[in-house]
Formats: structure tokens, C-alpha cells, sequence
């Protein structure tokens, strides 16, 4: 996180630290706790698609610092706060280190495209699958936007190309993308795979960002 002191008021740096001070998500991720303001766009696409709820296994890809980690386990119960309803579980995966989040279970540190990874993950989960993947993961940008597009698009390849091991059927899959000239091949991919596939961009995206997000639904893995 970028604070004031680290800047140099250059016009674009000026311009980003007066949005971002503005940002009423940033204000609201503060007066409530989250680690960052992305926790506002798992919330609205939960909110209007309801893709988390009590007793549901979740796989948060790219979870660092944690704040989509936060919304899983507050939706699905993770904690076990609610007798009334079934309690989930929350697993988070990041290259990162993740600071410890009571309710949830993190690897850091590790690569997710790692076989070694992927034994991991199914050695902590409850029944080796789970019935959620999140992915708010992202490459290191390159400032060259066709090249991090693509490096974006092979991420949630790969991770498509996970879920054949790690999904249960009628799973659903949530990923980040960029767009561009390759976002139809991974819905395409996407619709082979999943029922229901649409495309979300919640409100908490600024409006300037390429940034959406495919929501795939019904896997039909067995």
C-alpha cells in the first residue's frame, strides 16, 4: 500500500492518491475492517449471484492479503458462529505470505501452478475437492497490456485445467480477467467445462479498468 510520504507528486501519482483517498470502497474497507478494498467486489457478486453460503468448501486463489479470504469465511460460515447452519471451510493459496485469518487455512508461499501445490491443497481440505474457486489472482504487470492480458488469461487456463482435480461436480469457478483479444478463448474454455458462464464487472471495479470477472457455474466434471 502506497502511502503519501513514498510518493513523488508527479501529476499521475498526484491524481492516483486523490482517488484513492476519495474511493469510498477504500473508506468502507477501513470502517469495516477488510484488509483491502477488493473484498467490496466478492461482496456485491455474492450479494446479487449468492455463490457462498454455509457449509460450502472454497479454494481462494491469489488470496493475498486476504480480504476475499475474509468475505468466504464470514459467508460460508467458517467459523462456525452460526449452530443453526452448516460450517465451511476456507483454504487461500498465494505466492505471498498471508497473514494469519482466524477461520481460514493458508498456504503461502506456494505456486498454484506447482503439482507439489496441488498435492498439498488436497491434503488439507476436508474431502480432497471443494465446492468453490475464487481467483482474484494477477500477474506482475508488465505496463504492456496486451502481454499482461495473456499472462492473465494462461493463469485462469491453468487453473481451469486445475479444477479437473480439485472441483466438485456442480462446482463454480470465479476468476479475474483482463480484457482483450484472448478473453474469448477462455470462455469458450469455460462454457466446455461449466452449465452457466457469464461475465460480471461489479461496481467496486473502477470503471477505467479492464478488470472482469467470468463467473462459471454447474461444472460438469465428475
Amino acid at each position: 500500500h502506497t502511502t503519501m510520504r513514498f510518493l513523488k507528486k508527479t501529476g499521475t501519482e498526484q491524481w492516483w492518491l486523490e482517488r484513492h483517498l476519495k474511493d469510498p470502497f477504500v473508506k468502507a474497507t477501513k470502517r469495516q475492517h477488510y484488509r483491502c478494498r477488493s473484498a467490496f467486489k466478492l461482496l456485491e457478486i455474492d450479494d446479487k449471484l449468492h455463490i457462498l453460503r454455509p457449509g460450502l468448501s472454497v479454494l481462494d486463489c491469489g488470496a493475498a492479503p486476504g480480504a476475499w479470504s475474509q468475505v468466504a469465511v464470514e459467508r460460508v460460515n467458517a467459523l462456525g458462529t452460526n449452530p443453526a447452519v452448516p460450517t465451511g471451510f476456507v483454504l487461500g493459496v498465494d505466492l505471498l505470505r498471508i497473514s494469519p485469518l482466524e477461520g481460514a487455512v493458508f498456504l503461502s508461499e506456494a505456486d498454484i501452478a506447482d503439482p507439489s501445490t496441488l498435492r498439498t491443497i488436497q491434503g488439507l481440505l476436508p474431502a480432497e475437492k471443494v465446492d468453490v474457486i475464487l481467483s482474484d489472482m494477477a500477474p506482475n504487470a508488465t505496463g504492456i497490456k496486451e502481454l499482461d492480458h495473456e499472462k492473465l488469461i494462461n493463469l485462469c487456463l491453468g487453473l481451469l485445467n486445475l479444477s479437473q482435480s480439485i472441483l466438485k461436480p456442480r462446482g463454480t469457478m470465479l476468476c479475474k480477467f483482463w480484457d482483450g483479444h484472448e478473453s474469448h478463448l477462455l470462455q469458450n474454455r469455460l462454457k466446455e467445462q461449466f452449465q452457466d458462464v457469464r461475465t460480471v464487472k461489479p461496481q467496486a471495479s473502477r470503471k477505467d479498468s479492464a478488470e472482469s470477472y467470468y463467473l462459471a457455474r454447474l461444472y460438469k466434471g465428475k
